[in-house]
């Protein structure tokens, strides 16, 4: 019976016989500390009937601001992380009652239809996702999945509808930038820069094109150690001490990345030139001139890009606030934010 049935029975056999009790009491000389101890009764056993009804008082969230990380972070050794998973795999005990999850790094990145050859019999609960452009940092994507490809290609699509979206704000932000600075002609080349990379991933993820990369499944360790057998499979790192997916960051390693975990080059489209360029260029010209030819200049070398706070977004159906400048410094190697998530995007390491 539940507690609020339990609670109204209670009221309709009490209640009456506490009301004449009450009125038959009020009338006596002694009424006032017996009223009192009355209502304090009364009080306490309602309490008691709800405690038991409902089984005790509620059970506070133990895991509440614990956050579970898999996977790899910036500097680690990935033959090590491979031969780890691996040890960790094998020593899995053989019985884990429904399973464990475990964190799937692929060797190549593949198509949904490809995947699903990967896939098998196990359970999918995400794919990890990121579009390879050359020399160009994207951002890596989480969608949520259950069946393979059928989930995958829809979360493609909303990526794509979302990617449009940016595309189309950095278009009309570089648009709408005024002044002929150099401050704002720099700015205006970071814009389009960011247009040019969004609109080539939605063309990308509405192609369903190889982005993906790694998978979190769920499993008993004898398939775990299967699925590690299967050709396109780079490691399974076992993670039985996963209870919460929305609290745990999987960080898989990138299938380009062989040594160690670093970002990847991102080479910017040039920004329009600026005046104080020009300047420069024409002096250079003169000095060539005069002087013979200048000694040669240092290469310029990739700028490295700092992992920020990694955060727990929670999914929202709203549309996103309108994009920042984009950013060389974005990188992290991990992504809590899934394919209907357009508040936090996470880039890719």
């Amino acid at each position: 019976m539940r507690a609020g049935d339990l609670l109204r029975k209670l009221d309709q056999r009490l209640l009456p016989r506490l009301a004449a009790t009450v009125t038959r009491l009020g009338h006596g000389p002694s009424r006032t500390p017996l009223l009192g101890w009355v209502a304090m009764l009364s009080c306490t056993t309602v309490l008691a009937t709800a405690v038991l009804a409902t089984g005790g008082p509620p059970v506070p969230d133990r895991t509440v601001g614990e956050v579970t990380r898999v996977g790899v972070v910036e500097g680690d050794s990935i033959p090590r992380y491979e031969a780890t998973a691996a040890a960790d795999l094998a020593a899995l005990a053989g019985s884990l009652g429904d399973g464990t999850y475990a964190l799937v790094s692929l060797t190549e990145y593949l198509t949904p239809a490809r995947l699903a050859a990967v896939v098998g019999d196990v359970g999918v609960a995400v794919v990890f996702g990121r579009v390879p452009l050359p020399e160009r940092q994207t951002e890596i994507v989480r969608i949520p999945t259950q069946r393979v490809p059928e989930d995958v290609t829809a979360g493609m699509i909303k990526l794509a509808e979302r990617k449009e979206r940016e595309a189309a704000d950095y278009r009309a932000r570089a648009t709408a930038l005024g002044g002929g600075g150099p401050e704002e002609r720099e700015l205006r080349g970071l814009y389009l820069s960011g247009a040019q990379v969004a609109a080539a991933e939605a063309a990308a993820f509405r192609a369903e094109c190889a982005c993906l990369y790694a998978l979190v499944v769920r499993a008993e360790p004898a398939k775990l150690r299967g699925v590690a057998a299967r050709s396109g499979v780079r490691v399974v790192d076992p993670a039985p001490e996963v209870r919460r997916l929305e609290r745990t960051v999987f960080t898989p390693p990138l299938p380009e990345q062989r040594d160690v975990v670093r970002p990847p080059v991102d080479r910017t489209a040039t920004p329009e030139p600026t005046a104080s360029a020009t300047v420069s260029a024409t002096a250079s010209a003169t000095t060539a001139a005069t002087e013979g030819p200048p000694a040669p200049e240092p290469t310029v070398a990739d700028r490295s890009l700092t992992p920020p706070e990694v955060t727990d977004p929670s999914p929202s159906p709203s549309p996103s606030p309108p994009a920042p400048a984009p950013s060389a410094s974005t990188w992290t190697p991990s992504t809590s934010a899934d394919t209907d998530d357009e508040d936090d995007p996470e880039s890719a390491p």
